[in-house]
């Protein structure tokens, strides 16, 4: 059984939760106020969509292809970035709470968080060359052997990353954020 394909429809305030979202390729499809909390997303193909103010906590993401994606006002404990399509990520988040989720080997150059809280984040081993982080929460996110060249921290804050194992070359920090660069020495600073 193939596929259905799915173009330019707005679902609103569905709860996939309670009721399983179809077997489809999404293209430029609006997801909005909808639940996705503990849904399963496998196989799933999303193209050029938005999800502005739905919840995906928890969400299973094992082969979801995620293509030029918007997620806006999202509440996204816990996904596992990891397990989807590797060939083929690529999203943008906009105010979105991703605590606890990871994104560990997953390539996100040039990927955008504005306004995130990010915190408990696995980054390790992660490619986020010239990626932006505008005004995010770090607290608690782990960088290990983490590919940041370039990358824009200025203002970003409550990060811990030693210079020691990630790669930093040319990357934007400011103060007083650029202190979480010297955590493991614990200096005090006044």
């Amino acid at each position: 059984m193939s596929k259905q394909y799915i173009a330019d429809k707005t679902f609103e305030k569905v709860n996939f939760a309670a009721e399983k979202i179809a077997d489809a390729d999404y293209e430029s499809c609006a997801f909005i106020g909808c639940d996705f909390s503990n849904s399963d997303l496998s196989g799933l193909n999303f193209t050029d969509c938005q999800f502005n103010n739905c919840n995906l906590s928890s969400a299973k993401l094992t082969q979801t292809t995620f293509s030029d994606i918007q997620f806006k006002d999202c509440k996204m404990l816990g996904l596992h970035f990891e397990d989807c399509n590797g060939f083929i990520f690529s999203a943008q988040f906009d105010n979105c709470v991703l605590n606890f989720s990871s994104f560990y080997k997953r390539k996100l150059k040039k990927i955008l968080f504005k306004d995130c809280t990010l915190q408990e984040v696995d980054f390790i081993e992660s490619d986020l060359g010239n990626a932006l982080f505008t005004n995010c929460d770090l607290k608690g996110a782990k960088f290990e052997n983490t590919i940041l060249e370039r990358a824009d921290l200025s203002t970003a804050f409550n990060y811990s990353i030693d210079p020691g194992i990630n790669r930093i070359k040319r990357a934007k920090f400011s103060y007083p954020g650029v202190i979480g660069l010297l955590d493991k020495y614990d200096i005090d600073f006044e």
